[in-house]
């Protein structure tokens, strides 16, 4: 069916008469602008994974990339297959109930995208915010003196000082935490409702996908106000009253209530098809021909936008065009394997060529690809990146590139390229970043990135074909070309430095503590959470963790997802001695980790 679908899409490029392979190899302003057009336009509908445009994006590239130079190196014809979430919807069954009376979901409430598929007959409890803390300003326990195992717990949303920007409840106000803090309880389910100062028109949430299939692991829901204190009237308040006196005593107040709710939480997660796009170029030499140098550059972007989509502007549903990004990083990768292609004697080392999907999801089709990678991974010499690569300033004509670090004497090897197209280098060693080289680092392979900057018009419908410069990204293309030819005709291997943390800067800024590991952010088939490295000289190095080790528990409390660790990272100190419960090659471990 995936081929009957990509061959309809491409006869239809065909009848389209949108050109493949020039008789021109060279890399031209003209063919870029044609590459950006077709990638940007309406008619695609901003590439979200898995949609109709997304798919066109992928046979046009498809058709650009394969010639009689390039080879396809699995099944599917290049394309490499792996599924994405596209759409969540409340299944048929469910409900929710106060007694005999009967709410509507969507209208009266709505399950949470991540909640459990569960059902709960359940006696309930009033939990103020949720909350379950010790802070050095601020010490905060909604369970304290109350019993909620087996019950539902309804909880605020936000935190009793949300117009505060340093707020010391913010890292614990969040709803995954609260849900796990309920979990921790022994909660049979969790309620969520909005007094009137973090939400006066009472909206309920958006049923969408957050870009991640773990699941809380108990039935979680958000009911409107009206709900609440039809749940709160015996008890003679109301949700509003609730808020304001936890808000100005700034203390918890927790209580039973004499009701029971009856729900289910049943979502249905609709799949489709994300492909990353495979082409090789096989070297000239016999013996450095299975050395592979990889460039890619991700040709997904946000749809139409709005909430949970990484849209800035999320309140505006419109066409996300992604000209910019990255529309410029795939054209400039299509442009550098025309022209290898055509080279008479080739390159000495090989050349895959991949457009990656599912990038703007967290990475998902480099991670997919690290993981089942159709050549082995030592082979990788190293992986050069381009992502958002069309807004050179024609004044200051600086590029920035990331990973210089990576390996052993790059910054010398890119010398000659750099001097020649005229660019001034922002050089950065590090070799982790939002985009997919990151997959690669954390491979301990050599990485390079190249980006011109962020701008306003990222994330918004504003990155369109009219602020692409045409004639930097041109220059740009040829520095990364004759780059590529610069590491496919050298004859000693490139060896990789550790450059940088391997895991994201902004998580780390949470936690007044590390492992020191990176985290299998992308992983949804383990139950915990996958190491994808350790670092060196860091607590868990010390402590013997390693690569593939999965987390299940930290300090006795259970971890199912990269949610669950990070919150409970969040609650230890620096020179806190925990537990740390792994399993490894289908064997449970004990790690003892002094942090």
């Amino acid at each position: 069916m995936q081929k009957k679908i990509f061959s309809v899409l491409i006869t239809s490029l065909l009848f389209l008469n949108i050109g493949v392979f020039s008789q021109n190899s060279d890399i031209t302003i003209a063919e870029l602008r044609q590459h950006v057009y077709f990638l940007a336009a309406d008619s695609l509908q901003g590439r979200k994974p898995g949609s109709a445009g997304s798919k066109l994006a992928a046979a046009y590239i498809h058709q650009h990339l394969f010639n009689g130079k390039t080879a396809q190196l699995e099944g599917d014809a290049g394309y490499q297959y792996f599924k994405v979430v596209t759409a969540l919807q409340p299944g048929e069954n469910t409900s929710f109930k106060v007694g005999k009376k009967s709410f509507k979901a969507m209208e009266d409430f709505t399950p949470l995208s991540f909640s459990e598929n569960a059902s709960a007959n359940a006696p309930l409890a009033f939990v103020g915010y949720g909350m379950d803390f010790d802070a050095d300003s601020v010490h905060w326990h909604d369970y304290a003196g109350i019993d909620v195992t087996g019950r539902w717990v309804l909880v605020l949303l936000g935190d009793p000082d949300m117009d505060n920007p340093s707020s010391p409840f913010a890292q614990h106000s969040q709803i995954r935490h609260k849900v796990m803090i309920a979990r921790d309880h022994g909660a049979a389910g969790i309620l969520f409702v909005a007094g009137e100062n973090v939400n006066k028109n009472d909206d309920l949430l958006d049923l969408t996908f957050d870009m991640s299939e773990s699941t809380a692991g108990l039935p979680a829901l958000q009911i409107k106000r009206s709900i609440g204190d039809l749940l709160l009237k015996e008890s003679g308040t109301t949700v509003n009253d609730q808020e304001k006196r936890v808000n100005d005593s700034k203390t918890s107040h927790s209580f039973m209530i004499n009701k029971t709710v009856t729900a289910t939480v049943e979502i249905d997660r609709q799949y489709d098809n994300a492909v990353n796009i495979m082409a090789l170029i096989e070297g000239s030499d016999p013996r450095l021909k299975k050395q592979v140098i990889v460039v890619g550059a991700h040709y997904d972007h946000l749809g139409y936008g709005g909430y949970d989509s990484g849209s800035r502007k999320p309140d505006t549903l419109a066409v996300h065009n992604g000209a910019d990004d990255n529309a410029s990083g795939v054209a400039a990768m299509l442009e550098i394997a025309q022209k290898i292609a055509a080279l008479p004697q080739g390159l000495k080392r090989s050349v895959l060529f991949i457009a990656f999907d599912g990038e703007e999801m967290g990475r998902l089709g480099s991670s997919w690809f690290v993981r089942n990678p159709p050549v082995p991974l030592q082979n990788i010499e190293i992986m050069l990146n381009m992502d958002m690569i069309g807004r050179l300033d024609s004044v200051k004509n600086v590029l920035t590139v990331m990973g210089t670090g990576t390996a052993a004497g790059l910054v010398s090897i890119m010398k000659p390229s750099v001097e020649k197209s005229g660019l001034t280098v922002n050089a950065s060693p590090e070799g982790y970043g939002p985009s997919d080289h990151a997959s690669f680092y954390v491979q301990d392979i050599p990485v390079l990135m190249f980006f011109t900057g962020a701008h306003e018009d990222y994330h918004t419908p504003a990155d369109d074909t009219d602020r692409i410069n045409y004639s930097g990204l041109q220059k740009i293309t040829e520095l990364v070309y004759d780059l590529v030819c610069e590491l496919g005709n050298r004859e000693l291997r490139l060896i990789f430095t550790e450059a940088g943390p391997k895991n994201q800067p902004e998580l780390r800024r949470q936690f007044q503590v590390t492992l020191g590991i990176v985290p299998d952010h992308a992983s949804t088939d383990v139950q915990g959470l996958r190491v994808d490295g350790v670092i060196k000289e860091r607590p868990a190095a010390f402590a013997g963790m390693k690569k593939g080790d999965i987390i299940i528990a930290l300090d006795g409390k259970p971890v199912n997802n990269i949610y669950d660790y990070m919150h409970r990272l969040s609650d230890f100190k620096t020179g806190q001695i925990i537990s740390v419960e792994i399993i490894r090659d289908g064997d449970k471990h004990l790690l003892i980790v002094e942090l």
